[in-house]
């Protein structure tokens, strides 16, 4: 009974994980694109299209 509950505590120890990889993997494309969205309009519409859009 006990390799039966670890077998299946592992596989949802897996499954947890994979699911949280694919939500940060979702989380960083979505900043990426936002990223690069800001960074492509502050490009177009500040004065000389020289400035930068963030603060570091």
């Amino acid at each position: 009974m006990i390799p039966l509950l670890l077998v299946l505590l592992l596989a949802l120890i897996l499954f947890g994980a994979g699911f949280a990889l694919k939500v940060l993997w979702w989380a960083a494309v979505i900043v990426l694109v936002v990223w690069l969205l800001g960074f492509v309009a502050r490009g177009t519409t500040s004065a000389g299209g020289r400035g930068r859009w963030y603060r570091w």
